[in-house]
């Protein structure tokens, strides 16, 4: 008689071969072990930032990102499009670290404390000034600008007027961070001191830079003629 071997009921594992009865209970790498935390968005964002911070924009593709998480390429274009995508949440994420104050009703001191703020964000973050002149349109750069505009409404600012101080308040906190950022990351720390020493040694060429202070940190800080600037903008005010 010929046998079906198709309705035969599958073979066990003769018991011992995997462990003792009850084992299961006791084995924990029984599972498949799982990517914690699971990759998102603001996983890709603050391993962005990371890398910008130590290697700047140039220091950051999507290879470098993937491998700053640990995991392929492919796996990061379920979540962002491209590089510029990247860049773009990266600068909103350090304007979200600009605190926004409360009002005190004093427009200039409003702005006087965001302009401060977003200049020491800009300084812990000193790439991020290269990408400000993108479109920005994240959520918190709008409500930074919104605080901003705000204030200078306050103060009688409209119109074309509103448009040219909020443009001149912020290219100079941008300009001021951008500029003191560089002179931070330069290889020679020394190297400011040795451009005051030029100035000085040559005093028939430069007699006016010799004589204001230019790029003597001994008798103004960068912070006390960035705050002195900002007095002489907000000084103006509206027409």
């Amino acid at each position: 008689m010929t046998i079906n071997r198709s309705d035969e009921a599958p073979r066990e594992e003769p018991a011992g071969r995997s462990g003792a009865v009850g084992s299961v209970w006791l084995r924990t790498d029984s599972a498949r072990p799982r990517r914690t935390p699971p990759l998102n968005r603001q996983r890709i964002v603050d391993a962005a930032v990371a890398l910008l911070d130590g290697h700047g924009i140039d220091g950051l593709t999507m290879r470098s990102l993937a491998q700053q998480l640990d995991v392929t390429p492919t796996a990061l274009y379920w979540h962002v499009r491209t590089k510029d995508d990247v860049l773009d949440l990266a600068v909103d994420q350090i304007f979200g670290e600009v605190r926004l104050p409360p009002e005190v009703g004093d427009w200039r001191d409003d702005v006087r404390t965001l302009a401060r703020n977003w200049r020491a964000a800009i300084l812990r973050h000193p790439w991020a000034a290269n990408l400000i002149g993108r479109p920005m349109l994240g959520p918190n750069v709008l409500a930074r600008t919104e605080f901003l505009q705000s204030a200078l409404v306050r103060g009688g600012f409209a119109d074309r007027r509103l448009a040219v101080a909020t443009r001149l308040l912020a290219n100079y906190v941008i300009g001021a961070a951008l500029t003191e950022a560089t002179w931070r990351q330069t290889a020679d720390p020394h190297a400011r001191a040795e451009a005051r020493r030029h100035i000085t040694a040559n005093p028939a060429a430069y007699p006016t830079l010799g004589d204001s202070g230019h790029l003597d940190d001994a008798r103004w800080s960068d912070d006390e003629l960035f705050d002195d600037g900002l007095d002489i903008i907000l000084a103006t005010g509206p027409r």
